[in-house]
């Protein structure tokens, strides 16, 4: 299953008001498993940036003003999140934001029914609160002292992590690292390899590999097992 986890951030609260976005960025899940794959882009919202949104984001309008419009990377952005479900913190506040700026551009706007909102999913699992994304990190022990100011694609990352532990989807995992393998028969030639950090610790005695021994010697001279019978088996 394909998941898109979606952070933007904007000018200010209203896009009735004409406020309008000024970063976008995409972090993709696959069975809920970050792939490596990301979508960014700093927009140009063609207004002034208030002076309260930069003291949240850091992006003025001078940094702003020389990078794409919302326009320019409209298809490549459609293109990214495709038909996935997207995660999103406060949903609805992204989702009007990102409609009004489809809107202007002409392209068709995003279904409410293809929104995951993880606060909604936050409030929950935890009705008493509090359920800001900080909050949820600190509750999580997930490291976002990188986080001085609000960023896209850091939050989208952040989130990510916050989204496993809400549908406990990283003790499912069973804290095993996902790493790249060359595999010939696969269809890429990509396969998946879980491994642990730390090897578990050894559990068979010396009793217990002699005990397999001799069970193996009663299968006969030809028996298949005897093939992978080593001096430490």
């Amino acid at each position: 299953m394909r998941e898109i986890v979606l952070d933007t951030e904007t000018t200010g609260l209203d896009p009735l008001q004409g406020h309008r976005l000024v970063e976008v960025g995409c972090i993709e899940l696959l069975n809920r498993i970050p792939t490596g794959a990301t979508f960014h882009s700093y927009l140009n919202p063609e207004r002034e940036v208030p002076a309260e949104a930069v003291a949240i984001h850091g992006l003025a309008t001078e940094f702003l003003k020389d990078k794409p419009l919302f326009a320019d990377i409209a298809d490549d952005f459609l293109s990214f999140i495709g038909d996935a479900p997207l995660v999103i913190h406060n949903a609805g506040f992204d989702h009007g934001f990102l409609i009004a700026e489809l809107k202007r551009v002409e392209r068709p706007p995003i279904a409410r029914d293809r929104l995951v909102d993880t606060l909604l999913l936050a409030r929950r699992k935890h009705p008493a609160g509090p359920n800001r994304l900080d909050d949820l990190c600190a509750r999580y022990g997930i490291d976002n002292s990188r986080r001085s100011k609000h960023g896209a694609l850091l939050d989208a990352e952040i989130l990510a992590e916050v989204y496993l532990e809400l549908i406990g989807a990283r003790q499912a995992q069973l804290g095993l690292a996902e790493s790249g393998v060359r595999r010939g028969n696969t269809r890429d030639g990509i396969a998946v390899r879980c491994e642990r950090d730390v090897a578990l610790a050894v559990r068979v005695s010396a009793a217990d590999r002699e005990a397999h021994r001799k069970f193996v010697s009663t299968l006969g001279a030809n028996a298949l097992w005897r093939d992978y019978l080593t001096d430490d088996a």
